[in-house]
C-alpha cells in the first residue's frame, strides 16, 4: 500500500464507443484515498462520477490506468476474483435502494451477510447495524411499511453488515429531503470512525460538500480539484 492509502487511482481513463465516435467519460484521473475517511466525489450530472465509482467498485474496468485497493491492482483480477471482492470487501449504496420487497428489514440486511459467506454472529450483527442507522425498533417491518429515508437507512445497514473495507454510495441522498440527506451524511461520517470504513459518496448537492474529509471534483470527465 502506498502512502497509507487504501485506494490508489492512477491515470484512469474510460472511453465508451458510440455511434458518433468514442466518448471519453474519464480523462487521466489520479487520487489517493486514505483508510477511514469520507470522500465526497462531486460534479454535475454527466461529469463522470458514477463511471469512476463503478471502476473503483470493480463493476467496470478502465480503458487505461489502474486502481489499487489495499495495494492490489483490481483491474488485473479475473471476473470471479472481482465478484468475490465486491461481495466481501466493498459495500454499495445506490440512489435506488432496491430492497427485496418480500423481505423485512432484518432479512434484507442479513442477506448481504449470506452473500459474503458469513455464517457466525449474523443475528447480532444485523441487529447492531439496524440500531446503528436508527431502526432498531423496525427489524420486522417490510420495505412497503417504511418511508424512503428509512428504506435508504436499511440499505446502508445492508451494505455495512459484512464489514466491508470500502463503502461506495452513488447519490444516496438524491431522493431524500435536505434534513434526511444531512442525517444520512452524518451517519456516513460516524461510520468512518465506528466501523473504520472508507466511504466514497457521489453527490451534486452543494450543501453536502463540507461533510467530507476529502473532496474530488469532476467536470466533463476531468478532475478539477482534489483536496
Amino acid at each position: 500500500m502506498e502512502n497509507n492509502n487504501i485506494i490508489e487511482i492512477k491515470q484512469v481513463n474510460r472511453i465508451f464507443p458510440t455511434a458518433g465516435g468514442d466518448f471519453q467519460a474519464l480523462k487521466d484521473i489520479n487520487a489517493g484515498i486514505p483508510k477511514g475517511v469520507l470522500t465526497i466525489l462531486k460534479g454535475r450530472s454527466g461529469s463522470g462520477k458514477t463511471t469512476l465509482l463503478n471502476i473503483v467498485g470493480a463493476l467496470d474496468r478502465p480503458s487505461s490506468g489502474e486502481v489499487l485497493i489495499q495495494g492490489k491492482n483490481i483491474c488485473k483480477l479475473s471476473d470471479t476474483e472481482r465478484e468475490k471482492l465486491r461481495r466481501t470487501s466493498i459495500g454499495f449504496v445506490f440512489q435506488s435502494v432496491s430492497l427485496i420487497p418480500t423481505m423485512n428489514a432484518f432479512q434484507n440486511v442479513e442477506f448481504s451477510m449470506r452473500l459474503a459467506g458469513i455464517k457466525e454472529g449474523r443475528k447480532q450483527r444485523v441487529e447492531e447495524c439496524l440500531k446503528m442507522v436508527g431502526l432498531g425498533n423496525r427489524v420486522n417491518h417490510m420495505p412497503s411499511e417504511m418511508s424512503g429515508g428509512e428504506q435508504q437507512r436499511v440499505a446502508i445497514a445492508r451494505a455495512i453488515a459484512p464489514r466491508p473495507a470500502i463503502l461506495l454510495a452513488d447519490e444516496p441522498t438524491a431522493e431524500l429531503d435536505s434534513a434526511m440527506a444531512a442525517e444520512v451524511t452524518k451517519l456516513f461520517q460516524e461510520m468512518t470512525k465506528t466501523e473504520n470504513v472508507t466511504i466514497i459518496m457521489t453527490t451534486h448537492d452543494t450543501g453536502l460538500m463540507d461533510a467530507g474529509d476529502m473532496v474530488i471534483e469532476l467536470e466533463n470527465g476531468v478532475q478539477v480539484t482534489s483536496e
